[in-house]
């Protein structure tokens, strides 16, 4: 990033931030998605990331550092806010008398329900990691940030990054069936792509 665009954000001109968001947006929503597993909450993830990004901008760094990983690190802190809220809500529901069920007799529901399924199998694999293992998964495997990178995120040294992220990928592995393992895309696999970091960079993700 051009260093006249960093002292523009730091100043806060809304042009700038407006080149900020189109270069993270996507990222920041995955990251939120990936985190919450809520389509709902990663938008609000977004709002609020970016609206923390505004307050923070006197923090950014003229020195020309890259800003997904300071940006995807207040996604993460973001992301954790609305987790605990949203648990707080869900208990909260939870102590009130259950609406009456409203039958579904649509017809095209086979693939939303594998989706859903595949879905609770991956949200029930995550719930079972600690939250410190979920985020390395979020940030190294799907938002592929290095471990240096992901360290600067959560603000933990990278020995740190690399033993929560290779105990994720043991717990998952046990977890979760071979045809719904987590990874970036369709027919991913954690196994894959930790075999094509390590080939590709050393072992740097």
């Amino acid at each position: 990033m051009e260093p006249n665009l960093r002292a523009r954000l730091r100043a806060g001109d809304p042009d700038a931030f407006g080149v900020l968001f189109d270069e993270h947006v996507q990222a920041v929503y995955n990251l939120g998605f990936r985190l919450t597993g809520n389509w709902s909450a990663a938008e609000e993830v977004v709002s609020v990331t970016f609206l923390e990004a505004w307050r923070l901008r006197g923090r950014i760094d003229s020195g020309g550092e890259p800003l997904r990983p300071w940006m995807l690190g207040i996604a993460v802190n973001v992301s954790r806010n609305l987790t605990r809220a949203s648990r707080r809500h869900q208990a909260a529901l939870g102590r009130l008398a259950p609406p009456p069920p409203i039958p579904d007799f649509a017809d095209d529901l086979a693939g939303r329900l594998d989706d859903q399924a595949r879905l609770r199998a991956a949200g029930k694999a995550l719930d079972a990691l600690r939250r410190g293992e979920r985020e390395v998964i979020a940030l190294c495997v799907w938002s592929g940030l290095d471990y240096a990178a992901a360290a600067g995120a959560l603000g933990v040294p990278v020995g740190t990054v690399r033993s929560r992220l290779s105990r994720a990928r043991h717990k998952l592995r046990k977890l979760m069936p071979a045809d719904r393992e987590l990874g970036s895309g369709p027919g991913q696999v954690l196994g894959d792509r930790e075999k094509r970091g390590s080939a590709g960079t050393g072992g740097n993700r």
